[in-house]
């Protein structure tokens, strides 16, 4: 199976087996443009892909490392900054900005694991990185180093420990 065909197969699965009809093509040119081999192809599906999410209010550029399973929720205002590492299965719900900072001792993007759960209008940023299975909660604000198994609020952020964090909040893995 091609890698496209492995990604798309493993985003639907997020959604019970079928992309909505109104991400497809986001979803579609997205994967293509991390997958395609010809650097023409590749160019084409980059411009399909900022027209499709310009509508959508989306800000992820494609060249970037997203996992399969990638669950885009309420698919308004969400920027991804293009040096950030997203893991397998997570989901980015409204208002969520993963970015870099520009100095000090954070100077970078984050790297997030697998089966994490960002909220509404959480902000991630700095050369971070997030375990795996961590929940992020609405409102936060993250600039810091946050282990697997855990739950996040605030801002500052208070992180606390908790096995399971992301049960119940992200279903229909692609494993």
């Amino acid at each position: 199976m091609s890698d496209y065909k492995r990604m798309i197969r493993a985003d639907a699965c997020r959604f019970d087996g079928k992309i909505p009809f109104y991400l497809r093509k986001l979803y579609r040119y997205l994967r293509k443009c991390q997958t395609a081999k010809n650097p023409l192809s590749r160019k084409l599906y980059f411009v399909l892909f900022f027209i499709v999410s310009r509508k959508r209010g989306v800000e992820i550029n494609p060249t970037g490392r997203i996992g399969e399973g990638l669950y885009l929720g309420h698919v308004y205002d969400i920027t991804v900054n293009a040096q950030a590492v997203i893991g397998k299965n997570c989901n980015l719900h409204k208002g969520v900005t993963i970015g870099q900072e520009n100095r000090g001792k954070r100077e970078g993007a984050p790297t997030i694991g697998d089966r994490v759960w960002i909220g509404v209008n959480a902000t991630v940023v700095g050369r971070i990185t997030i375990g795996d299975d961590v929940l992020i909660a609405p409102n936060s604000y993250v600039n810091c180093d946050v282990p697997a198994h855990s739950i996040v609020l605030g801002n500052p952020c208070v992180i606390k420990h908790r096995e399971n964090a992301t049960e119940d909040y992200i279903k229909f893995t692609a494993e």
